[in-house]
């Protein structure tokens, strides 16, 4: 199979990038300066390396905090630059545009490219905004509307650089409508997008799909320890801004920090990375499987007990409490036992005030239990009620091979599948808009319904099926639009989300949702 930037996402943005951007500046055969801001650093990174620039003939590359164009073209002194090419990633601004028009002297082009999301794989997409999850979920917020806004943005620029125009569906819940509200922000932004192309032609809806959930239609999936090397390296530490010990070659103590582009190794095989990085992971995998062997098995078979409702035999898990016990009573991390016992809690779809008092006293977080109490911000029921949604079936999943700790399927693959299948309930799953009937459940497409392919791989030309997880993708989520691409071979699934979480980011997260947010203020000088 191709490699992650020899296909998908990471090779559609290369491609536009050069066909825009890179395209325009070959005109000239003078070398280039590349002047980006953080998030196009981020793009740019996400899809090529310095070699690839170099060969389009840019030789150095800049980065600045903010937009500038007086000092470098305008004022009394000389250019600093001959020339400007000026693109955004997403809609400029009018008063903006004005500020540019200054300029208009020295620019060569202004162009908006319409890509404001990243490639992180060939699959998986952020908009890379952490930020995303307190906006929407604190009761506090005080920008949530924006925060949809700027999402739904990010989701067109995506489906224009796809070149699709899907139809749109969502997740109905009863109790949070910010899945819906997105999908019409989505759906309003796409039309009004294809009405306003190059070719001042509408665009006719594409066979692909968009399907918006919401975060707590899954709380499970996100807080299960996963053992895969990638995970379990993020569970064992924060891998931002830490220092990490590791044994040198002639077995002394060393040190490494390690920081926001050290994340990049967890993505690789330990062996093809040079040293010292080598030598970290080296370490890194000891540590996990020690943490594997001392903790971390016991805990994770009682945790997919309590996921699943089954144990490994297939019984039914007739007593959660019986199964949480030992985890609150041996010294498990306090993150670990804060995460069995909201597994527990979602496994009987609530608890009582009184019982969660008591779980919440066995852990030790009464001057922080909003750990636990705050998902129910998420519409994830905490308390048990009379009007606590029943947990929707599963499916049947027994005959398929699976490991006895990773027994946990997270719901979006069931979601990927239904879709694929065309069988998803449309009382529970209702279209915002519809796209052409192509989607019958069968795995036989016709050539007119085919998007361009995205891949080397025969397989990947069929229909396009987009996943948005409102309030972040976990790992184990992002495998499934790779396991259903391959199960399937017609339809080609992409996720993406605000931000990737991790059980320690997304309980953070959680946590901070009953914050206040800080009051701005100004400083005003005093007058005589």
């Amino acid at each position: 199979m191709a490699t992650g930037s020899d296909y998908g996402l990471k090779k559609i943005v290369w491609q536009k990038l050069k066909d825009t951007i890179i395209a325009d500046c070959r005109k000239t055969d003078v070398w280039k300066i590349l002047i980006l801001d953080n998030f196009t650093t981020c793009l740019l990174s996400s899809c090529c390396n310095m070699t690839d620039l170099m060969n389009e003939g840019i030789t150095m590359l800049s980065v600045v905090n903010a937009f500038f164009l007086h000092c470098p073209f305008c004022g009394f002194l000389k250019p600093k630059y001959k020339a400007a090419y000026v693109y955004f990633t997403d809609y400029c601004p009018d008063e903006l545009f004005n500020r540019i028009k200054l300029c208009a002297k020295y620019i060569k082009v202004c162009k908006e490219i319409n890509i404001s999301f990243l490639p992180l794989e060939a699959q998986v997409f952020t908009c890379n905004n952490p930020a995303a999850f307190s906006s929407i979920y604190s009761p506090h917020s005080q920008d949530r509307n924006q925060t949809l806004e700027a999402l739904a943005d990010q989701i067109v620029t995506l489906c224009a650089t796809l070149d699709e125009y899907p139809g749109v569906r969502y997740k109905k819940d009863s109790s949070k409508d910010y899945a819906k509200f997105l999908a019409e922000l989505v759906d309003k932004k796409l039309e009004r997008h294809y009405r306003l192309d190059d070719d001042n032609k509408k665009k006719e809806k594409t066979s692909a799909q968009l399907i918006i959930v919401d975060r707590g239609f899954d709380p499970v999936s996100p807080i299960l320890h996963e053992l895969t090397y990638q995970a379990m390296a993020y569970d064992l530490m924060d891998i931002k801004n830490d220092t990490y010990k590791y044994k040198g070659k002639d077995g002394s103590q060393k040190e490494a920090l390690l920081n926001e582009a050290d994340e990049l190794w967890l993505k690789y095989d330990c062996f093809s990375a040079p040293p010292p990085q080598k030598t970290i992971h080296l370490s890194l995998a000891e540590d996990c499987m020690t943490k594997f062997q001392e903790s971390v098995e016991k805990l994770c078979k009682a945790e997919q007990d309590l996921a699943m409702g089954l144990d490994v035999e297939g019984q039914k898990v007739r007593d959660p409490m019986r199964t949480l016990l030992p985890i609150l009573l041996n010294p498990h991390s306090t993150p670990d036992k804060i995460r069995a016992v909201l597994l527990y809690i979602f496994s009987l779809n609530g608890t009582t005030e009184e019982n969660l008092t008591k779980l919440i006293q066995h852990v030790k977080i009464e001057n922080e239990s909003e750990y636990i109490t705050n998902w129910k911000e998420l519409g994830v029921p905490i308390i048990m009620s009379l009007f606590s949604s029943r947990k929707s079936s599963r499916r049947d999943r027994s005959q398929e091979e699976m490991y006895n700790l990773s027994r946990w399927t997270p719901i979006i693959k069931d979601v990927m599948e239904d879709v694929v299948g065309n069988k998803l309930d449309t009382s529970v799953w209702p279209h915002q808009s519809e796209c052409p009937s192509a989607w019958n459940g069968s795995r036989a497409v016709s050539a007119r319904q085919k998007p361009k392919p995205s891949s080397l791989d025969d397989y990947r030309s069929g229909l396009r099926l987009i996943i948005f997880i409102l309030g972040g993708v976990c790992y184990s989520e992002m495998r499934c639009a790779y396991e259903v691409t391959q199960a399937t071979k017609t339809c080609e699934v992409i996720v993406g989300s605000s931000h990737i979480l991790t059980p320690a980011s997304l309980l953070e997260d959680i946590r901070d949702l009953s914050k206040m947010p800080m009051q701005s203020f100004t400083i005003e000088e005093e007058t005589s």
